[in-house]
């Protein structure tokens, strides 16, 4: 059996300002994404730095936006009935994976207008740089003690100090396994070669969305929300269902 490290969520203080963990998770992401768009941008030759400096951009608003608001809507959208202002108290924390996908999915859709691009060009391009702020996200969730696993025996189960005195799996580390790492090779490797138009975005949605539902049966579920079926559906699995059927989609499309 682990304990959990305990780890202070805050890194350093400036003045009246706490900068968190969580928050360079965040900023590492869009660095690294930034890194390696310019990368694979002047690899290719299809995007100057600028335009990957832009398409990071309008990346981490949709980020933002969209996760807030799918917490908000998918996990506690009661809270926000009986206060509005639930939606802007982002100091309590709450954001939402698949509401940050629609985030970026709309703020894609704006920049492959602006610059006159196919929005599965882009998609495509994007895609496999999402698992980097994906995985660092998840290293945030494991330092902040967070979105911890259901109660277990095996050997490397651990001891959440806030969750109670019995071990649970560290479903952060999967998530972190395989939405970030496993999930950036597969596509890293699979885009590093000229693909058909919406392959890498329809692998991404079909890899993320398995990965997902595999790992929910190990997460404790969301305390407002529970199960939603069957003592074992959860509100990330509903959610994921469309993504493995829309990414099937988009793959037989491309290659028909």
């Amino acid at each position: 059996m682990l304990v959990h490290p305990n780890i202070d969520p805050v890194a350093f203080n400036i003045g009246p300002l706490a900068v968190h963990w969580y928050g360079i998770m965040y900023l590492l992401g869009f660095a690294a994404a930034w890194l390696l768009a310019v990368h694979r941008g002047k690899k290719t030759g299809e995007w100057t730095q600028d335009q990957v400096s832009d398409l990071i951009f309008y990346a981490a608003f949709g980020v933002i936006v969209g996760g807030r608001l799918g917490y908000v809507l998918f996990y506690n959208f009661p809270s926000f009935i009986q206060n509005p202002l639930y939606l802007f108290k982002v100091w309590e924390g709450g954001m939402s994976f698949h509401g940050g996908l629609l985030g970026v999915i709309v703020a894609l859709i704006v920049l492959s207008r602006q610059q006159q691009r196919a929005f599965w060009s882009v998609g495509d391009f994007v895609a496999p740089l999402v698992p980097i702020g994906l995985g660092l996200g998840r290293i945030g969730n494991f330092i902040n003690g967070e979105l911890w696993g259901r109660v277990t025996d095996v050997a490397w189960g651990m001891v959440f100090p806030i969750a109670g005195p019995l071990p649970r799996h560290p479903s952060q580390l999967y998530e972190f396994l395989l939405e970030g790492v496993l999930l950036f090779i597969i596509l890293w490797v699979y885009s590093s070669r000229s693909r058909p138009r919406g392959s890498v975005s329809g692998l991404f949605l079909l890899c993320y969305g398995s990965f997902r539902i595999f790992i929910e049966f190990f997460r404790q579920p969301d305390p407002q929300l529970g199960y939603l079926a069957w003592n074992w559906l959860t509100m990330g699995q509903l959610l994921s269902v469309p993504m493995i059927v829309f990414g099937l989609f988009l793959i037989f499309r491309s290659r028909n």
